[in-house]
């Protein structure tokens, strides 16, 4: 804030400056933009000294990912008396 007043008081200083100089077609446009970009840079200079009004990047940390369940299904080959068959069985660790 304080800066921003700075700058805001020179350039209105160099302003009444201007001002207060007798008008020539001559001189008139060459000051206007001498007065353009030293306010500009002036100002500009202030606004990017400013803090931004975000808070910056954050980094986020992913959680890991859960555990596994304790339990599965699997297949089981077992015998039934006429031949090897398939089935799902749940299996836990």
């Amino acid at each position: 804030m304080k800066k921003t007043f700075v700058a805001l008081a020179a350039v209105a200083t160099f302003a009444g400056s201007l001002a207060t100089t007798p008008a020539s077609a001559q001189r008139g446009l060459g000051a206007a933009v001498a007065g353009g970009i030293l306010g500009g840079a002036i100002v500009g200079g202030a606004i990017a000294a400013s803090r931004p009004a975000y808070g910056g990047p954050a980094y986020v940390v992913e959680a890991p990912p859960p555990p596994p369940p304790p339990c599965h299904w699997a297949r089981e080959r077992f015998w039934d008396g006429y031949g090897w068959r398939f089935r799902r069985v749940e299996v836990c660790d």
